[in-house]
């Protein structure tokens, strides 16, 4: 396994071989089933494979290929579907053995709905947590067998790390498309909150929850959301994602201690990761927002989970006890015994801290406020740096007891900020670790620009040159 993929093992470079006739759509999904039946028996990333519909439709994808007639941007691309997400036909598990013995459904959610009218081919849905929770899936992490994928987007993360599809879609409560995605070496994106429609999505915490992709590149990521959301206006032209910007970007920290939460491995890389994008020529300046306290953030961001889950299932808790492992009804009995008040007095912190950001955004900016492009328009990227740096984890996978703590992500989580995990390097133990990207001004566009431009940065630095080996003296002469 490598942490950045070539060209043909990318979503986007596969899309193109179909279009320039160099790889039928039943060739990739062949491909992809390969690889299943490879690593499924160790890994255990999906719940179903439907390989004999994913064939008929690449038959089906396949001429109309030959015709010149291309549905969208995914013609061909087989794509994972998190097992907490509705798919016509097939019941929506949830990770509980109950929901998963239950009435298939009737219509795929709106995600699935708009991948496939992409083209995508829908090849199975991949494993999840528990009620997307902090309990241990089967799913094992590609890069070791004795580790976690991460949770709860876990067989999404390994089944795109291996191959056994091109992308996948994940959803993110506190931290569960970009751990995961940190953990097996791959880009997870969560965007905005509200950019994605979330209907026919299982809910956890509604005030939280978010849905996006989980891929092998930021190009990959880019065409999924694109595909993903009802707006016209997409996220941005994938086809400019150029390998590297010719104006190295302006990046911030926050001054809050990230790194405090941090293991050596993930210092040592951090202060690695940061000297290579110096020395590529980006600036990395130092900011402080008002009213940023990570212990605050994450323990409001607790309250909101476990109230709006218990509000869900309270009932059918009390009515499968069973059904509910460990931490997650620990969860859900924590939000039944917090105050209705205490609960609203969340929900206001985060309204004003999200508004506060906002208006500090605002506060540097000179371009005054853009319904689009938020606070600032386009220039508050290199203003006030619009894109935020921070690890993806506290280190690497931990042993597959745990799914991993999500304290580098929550946060973003809470405030519906877009954030993207690009891989960065290995671990001493060789398991992945990743740098976190977020946009600050509640809009993406510069911020994936930017990450392509760290990932190939990154890229670069895993290239090293190899010596020649000196000439051995024959002996005997």
């Amino acid at each position: 396994m490598q942490l950045f993929p070539a060209p043909e093992e990318t979503l986007t470079g596969t899309a193109q071989a179909i279009r320039d006739g160099k790889l039928t759509c039943t060739d990739v999904v062949k491909r992809c089933l390969a690889n299943i039946a490879e690593w499924e028996p160790r890994v255990k990333a999906w719940v179903k494979v439907d390989e004999k519909g994913a064939l008929i439709e690449a038959k089906i994808l396949d001429k109309e290929a030959k015709r010149g007639e291309f549905r969208g941007p995914l013609h061909g691309i087989p794509i994972g579907i998190k097992d907490i997400i509705d798919v016509a036909g097939y019941p929506t598990g949830g990770g509980s053995k109950r929901m998963s013995k239950g009435f298939p459904a009737e219509t795929d959610a709106y995600v699935v709905r708009k991948l496939r009218r992409a083209g995508a081919i829908i090849l199975g849905k991949t494993v999840t947590t528990a009620y997307a929770y902090f309990d241990p899936p089967v799913t094992r992490n590609p890069w070791n067998l004795d580790h976690t994928p991460g949770g709860s987007s876990s067989g999404s993360a390994a089944a795109v790390a291996t191959g056994m599809c091109l992308g996948a879609v994940g959803t993110q409560t506190g931290g569960s498309i970009v751990r995961p995605a940190a953990f097996c070496g791959i880009v997870g994106y969560k965007p905005p909150r509200k950019s994605i429609n979330r209907s026919g999505i299982f809910p956890f915490a509604p005030s939280l929850d978010h849905v996006g992709p989980m891929t092998r590149t930021v190009a990959d990521a880019a065409t999924m959301f694109n595909c993903m959301t009802g707006s016209d206006k997409r996220l941005t032209d994938v086809e400019s994602l150029t390998e590297l910007s010719p104006f190295p970007p302006r990046l911030a920290v926050l001054s809050t201690d990230f790194l405090a939460h941090a293991d050596a491995d993930t210092r040592t890389a951090w202060t690695a990761g940061l000297k290579q994008l110096k020395e590529a020529g980006a600036e990395i300046i130092e900011i402080t927002w008002p009213g940023f306290d990570l212990d605050e953030i994450w323990r409001r961001h607790r309250v909101l989970m476990a109230v709006e889950i218990a509000a869900d299932h309270q009932a059918r808790l009390a009515e499968f006890p069973e059904d509910y492992p460990k931490h997650v009804g620990e969860l859900i009995a924590e939000g039944l015994s917090i105050p209705a008040a205490e609960y609203l007095r969340c929900r206001r912190h985060q309204s004003r801290l999200r508004r506060s950001i906002l208006e500090w955004q605002l506060s540097l900016s000179d371009g005054g406020y853009d319904d689009d492009l938020g606070p600032g328009g386009d220039g508050i990227g290199l203003e006030a740096g619009g894109t935020i740096l921070c690890p993806s984890a506290p280190g690497p996978a931990p042993t597959h007891e745990t799914t991993g703590n999500p304290r580098m992500n929550s946060p973003w989580s809470y405030l519906g900020l877009a954030s993207l995990t690009v891989p960065l390097t290995l671990a001493s133990n060789g398991l992945p670790l990743g740098m976190q990207l977020v946009s600050a001004s509640y809009t993406e566009e510069d911020m994936i620009q930017e990450a392509v431009w760290c990932e190939n940065v990154f890229r670069q630095a895993q290239v090293k040159p190899t010596k020649p080996k000196a000439a051995r003296k024959k002996k005997g002469l």
